[in-house]
């Protein structure tokens, strides 16, 4: 499902990533931990292709997503690449169920494709009755929930979540750690998730620790 082999990544003099290699299985969660400055949040965007590494290989899906061009990296990352961030970068003018939509949208989807799958999402992710409300009028723990929702629009291969619970009291975290795996039971999602929650850390299948740009073996 995913294959980074060799990835290196350098801003200046600085050199962040040190040769990462990492193997994700369909249907796997595996979560990331480590010291703030590890590396763990550039590996995440790499993977996700916000970040194009500096050397190495990196396959989602059987495509080497390291070779395409940015067009086609684009088209690509909104297909099969889900995000989750800690602060949920919801667009505040728009309501949940246009926030959920929107990745549909941008791939080319009509409005009347999007809405009974987004609908769909935030009905199994228990928000639908708050479809309507924008984001400043929604809990943290339903903003989190409509930004799932939307990281699932479009079916994505996998979920990368970059710190999903930090902003989260401990029973909205707990909740939301639980729905990441009712979600890999129910569809068969994969997830990557950073974090320094180590309750959701010690769920996942496999728990992989950075340390000064590499995992540690």
């Amino acid at each position: 499902m995913i294959e980074a082999i060799g990835i290196r990544k350098r801003y200046g003099v600085l050199e962040v990533l040190k040769g990462v290699d990492l193997r994700v299985a369909k249907g796997e969660v595996v979560s990331i931990v480590g010291a703030s400055g590890a590396g763990k949040t550039t590996l995440l965007q790499i993977l996700g292709t916000l970040e194009r590494a500096d050397e190495g290989t990196l396959r989602i899906n059987e495509q080497e997503v390291s070779k395409l061009g940015s067009k086609a990296l684009s088209a690509f990352r909104n297909a099969h690449i889900g995000f989750v961030f800690q602060f949920h970068h919801l667009l505040p003018e728009f309501t949940a169920l246009e926030n959920v939509m929107m990745p549909g949208l941008i791939a080319g989807k009509s409005k009347s494709e999007c809405i009974p799958r987004a609908e769909e999402l935030l009905q199994r992710l228990n928000v639908l009755p708050r479809k309507e409300h924008k984001p400043a009028q929604l809990s943290g723990g339903e903003q989190q929930r409509v930004a799932v929702a939307r990281a699932l629009l479009n079916s994505p291969s996998v979920v990368l979540a970059d710190e999903p619970s930090g902003n989260l009291d401990s029973a909205h975290a707990r909740e939301l750690h639980q729905l990441f795996f009712d979600l890999r039971k129910e569809l068969g999602q994969t997830f990557v998730i950073v974090t320094h929650n180590e309750e959701l850390a010690d769920m996942a299948d496999r728990k992989l620790v950075m340390k000064d740009g590499v995992i540690q073996p």
